[in-house]
This record gives C-alpha cells, sequence and structure tokens, in this order.
C-alpha cells in the first residue's frame, strides 16, 4: 500500500500537486494497437511534446487594463490554461501577448512589456508544466488593429452586427498611437473614416525606421522575459491582419523604403524580429511563427489592384524560415483586410489544405520545417488523419451553402493534395473546440481506442479495457 507521505509532489511549487506517474494524454503502456501519430510525443530542439495536440492562442480579453497589473494575467489564465493541460493537451500557449504597451489587440489583452508581467506568466506556465505538458506563448503586436474593446462588448453595442469597437483613453485605450506601415485616416483597417459612426478602428500614425527598431528590440527583450518566466516556446503572430501581417501584404504595406515594395523588404521586419528573439532565446528553445497562408484577396478589387498574400508567398517565405531559427510554421488565413473573399470561421477545412501544399513544397526541397494545420478540426478521425495522412474528413462548415462554402470548396480543389498521400501537418492546432471541451484530448482517445492516462486526481474514472 502507497502511504500518503510516499506520493511525491511536483516540486519548485508553492503549492501540492502530485506528480503523475504517467502524463495524462499519453499511452498507457503495453497497448497493442498501433498507436495514431497524433498521440505518439515530438521533439523539438530541446522540448517534447507528449502528443501532437496543441491548444492555439485564443484571446481572452481578462486582464486589466487599468492600474499596476495592467496586461498582466491573471487566475482567470490560470484556471482555463491549466485545465487543457490537466487534460491531456501536448502544448498549451498563451493568448496573443502584446510586446509593446500599444500592441494589444483590445485594453484587456495581456502583455509582457515589462518585467512587472513576468510573474503572472510564470504562475501559469508553471502550472501548465505541473500538469506534464508544455507552455507556449504567442507574442505579437496587432498594430492597426490595436485598441479596441473586448469583442463581447463589441457584440453588445452592436447588437450583434460587429466584432469590433473601438476603445478611447477613458477606458485604456490609445487611440493617438496606433501604429502601421501607413499613416493617415485612408489607413484604418476598415476603411472607415474616425468620423464615422459605424467605424471600427483608429487611424494609424506610420512607423518610422527608428519606430521599427524599437519594435523589434521590444520583440526580443519580450521574448528573454518568456524566457525568463518559464515558457517552453514561443510563437511569433504573424497572422490575421495584425502588424507582421500587415507588413507583409502589398494591400496594407505601401511603404517606400527598404520595408516595402519587394517580397524580401516586405518581409524584413519579419526576419529582424526572428534575428531578434532567437539572439534573446537559448538554442534550445524552438521558435514558431503564425502566419495567414492567403489574405483571400485575389479576386476583389483591392487584391487586382496591388496584388496580395498568396499561399504561393507563405511557401516562399516558409523555405526561407529553418535557416532563420524558425521550427514550425503554424498556417492559418485571411484577418488581412475586410473584402477578403472568404470566412476564415465559416468554410470548413481549407486551411488544412494549404499546411498540406505548404508542408509537400518544403518537403520536397528537403527543407526541414514541421508545419501546423489549424481551423475548424473538431472530429477524432479528422485530427487523426491529418497527421497520419490517410483520406482526410472535412470538417462540416455549419451551412445548408451558399457562396461562402461554394468558394470554400474551390479552394479546397485549388490546394489539395492526393488522397492516402503524405500528412497534411505535424501538429494540430485546436481552438474554439476547446472551449466547448476541455477534455477534448480524453475523447479523441478515447474515439480512436487509444488507452491513455488520466490525471492522478481523475484516474478513478477512467475508461478501463
Amino acid at each position: 500500500m502507497v502511504r500518503p507521505d510516499e506520493v511525491p509532489g511536483v516540486p519548485n511549487l508553492p503549492y501540492f500537486t502530485p506528480k503523475h506517474q504517467l502524463n495524462p494524454g499519453t499511452p498507457m503502456p503495453g497497448t497493442e494497437k498501433p498507436i495514431p501519430t497524433i498521440f505518439k510525443p515530438l521533439q523539438i530542439r530541446g522540448v517534447t511534446m507528449r502528443n501532437r495536440i496543441t491548444v492555439s492562442p485564443m484571446c481572452q480579453y481578462s486582464s486589466a487594463n487599468f492600474g499596476p497589473t495592467v496586461g498582466a494575467l491573471t487566475d482567470w489564465h490560470v484556471a482555463t490554461l491549466g485545465h487543457y493541460a490537466i487534460k491531456g493537451a501536448g502544448l498549451v500557449f498563451i493568448e496573443a501577448t502584446g510586446v509593446q504597451a500599444n500592441g494589444r489587440i483590445s485594453v484587456n489583452c495581456p502583455g509582457l512589456w515589462s518585467d512587472a508581467q513576468i510573474p503572472a506568466v510564470r504562475r501559469v506556465a508553471d502550472f501548465v508544466k505541473s500538469q506534464g505538458a508544455l507552455c507556449g506563448i504567442q507574442l505579437g503586436h496587432a498594430g492597426l488593429k490595436a485598441s479596441s474593446t473586448a469583442i463581447w462588448l463589441a457584440l453588445r453595442n452592436s447588437a450583434g452586427r460587429r466584432f469590433n469597437q473601438r476603445a478611447g483613453p477613458e477606458v485604456g485605450g490609445w487611440p493617438e498611437d496606433v501604429v502601421g506601415p501607413m499613416g493617415g485616416e485612408e489607413w484604418t483597417w476598415d476603411g472607415l473614416k474616425s468620423t464615422d459612426p459605424e467605424a471600427g478602428y483608429w487611424a494609424p500614425r506610420a512607423l518610422s525606421e527608428a519606430d521599427i527598431k524599437q519594435f523589434t528590440e521590444d520583440f526580443g527583450k519580450a521574448a528573454f522575459r518568456a524566457v525568463q518566466a518559464g515558457v517552453d516556446l514561443i510563437e511569433i503572430h504573424g497572422a490575421h491582419g495584425y502588424l507582421i501581417g500587415q507588413f507583409l501584404s502589398p494591400v496594407s504595406n505601401q511603404r517606400t523604403d527598404k520595408y516595402g515594395g519587394s517580397f524580401e523588404n516586405r518581409t524584413r521586419l519579419l526576419v529582424e524580429v526572428i534575428h531578434a528573439i532567437r539572439s534573446n532565446i537559448p538554442e534550445t528553445m524552438p521558435l514558431f511563427l503564425r502566419i495567414s497562408g492567403s489574405e483571400w484577396l485575389e479576386d476583389t478589387e483591392v487584391g487586382r489592384k496591388y496584388g496580395s498574400w498568396t499561399i504561393d508567398d507563405s511557401i516562399a517565405l516558409a523555405k526561407l524560415l529553418p535557416g532563420l531559427g524558425v521550427d514550425l510554421i503554424d498556417v492559418s488565413s485571411g484577418g488581412g483586410h475586410p473584402s477578403q473573399k472568404i470566412d476564415p470561421f465559416g468554410a470548413g477545412g481549407y486551411q488544412n489544405a494549404m499546411s498540406a501544399k505548404i508542408r509537400a513544397a518544403v518537403k520536397k526541397d528537403n527543407v526541414k520545417l514541421l508545419v501546423g494545420a489549424v481551423g475548424l478540426i473538431t472530429e477524432a478521425e479528422q485530427a487523426r488523419d491529418i497527421i497520419d495522412g490517410k483520406h482526410v474528413k472535412q470538417a462540416n462548415s455549419g451551412t445548408d451553402g451558399g457562396e461562402i462554402v461554394k468558394e470554400a470548396q474551390a479552394i479546397v480543389k485549388m490546394t489539395e493534395q492526393d488522397k492516402d498521400a503524405d500528412p497534411m501537418a505535424d501538429v494540430v492546432f485546436i481552438a474554439r473546440q476547446f472551449l466547448r471541451e476541455p477534455e477534448w484530448v480524453l475523447k479523441v482517445a478515447q474515439e480512436l481506442g487509444v488507452p491513455v492516462a488520466y490525471p492522478t486526481q481523475f484516474s478513478f474514472v477512467q475508461p478501463r479495457p
């Protein structure tokens, strides 16, 4: 019989939590059935994911907007992110975190621009890691999309019509310090003037080259703080029309200096950010990059006029990343311009097809880069097959038809790979499904017939063979 004093706790914590004999979400020893790749460990540099399932960064709008704890994570983040770790996710990401105070998406988003914000990140990272998961943090800057209110306030105040509402100084906003590649009233993200009552975004000022230098330095400093906080890995947010994505796009970036124009110039800011991060983190720490694989602007007036960021651009960028020190590309899409021709939240599994195309292209050129798939991954077999390369089931769009579905089907046809071919991705990133089902990893294991460990405290409800 095991005595209470023989149950070891996780070391170096100011509280007791039992050290799991076998980490939750890992296959039980002696399992006779073949283990799907999604439940096999994956080593990336000096860390190992216990399985290939990642909790995507998800904005929670739950940090203080005023006072000494502005931008700091809270108990809400410990409770939510910690629970995903308890229930077996291999990697849990802290949401988009501003490297500068004016880089937050909303006044209630977190940041890591100050040493005072390190302890709260450490508290989350310590708990996530105590449950056997890796803890990542997504660092970024909202650029044109900064200084907004929490999404539920925008929805409430617009009777459900708008997801974005500007935040003024009275609620902690910074309308005079919203920045982007370009500046002036014509460069608001939604194209509406500040005097328009329907406007959802502030007019930006253009970043100078001195501002850009400070920005890259602050990115490196935020990465160093993440290391001090005990985070296992970092992801750069270069997607969804935030600042780095704004520089990548020829639509939002029409600068005439060394940061605008050619592909090389538009990617220059990102390259400098990667260098700044890698010089501030250990060689053993992985670095991820999230991008929008496409802006979905090719068939729009603005895209025809200026060009757009496309899947071919994403492939070209992906091939450069390992040489810069990036280990994984996390492929999302859209968010760069309101004229986009597809809804990234309602169009099914087309993003998985983009991941597959990027993965096939880098593999063909012997470029060693991991690829992550994200977007409406909800089912056990779907997630398994994305990683194993079997006949992939696309997620249901949730609608009965219409233009969005037709466009999604067309995009899938353009980008899909042969069935029963190579894997579409190496890791799956799951977002909203974890909000619905925090125990999704355990559910997937049960549906795939993989006996996995449960948390020590929940072991008495673990399914038995």
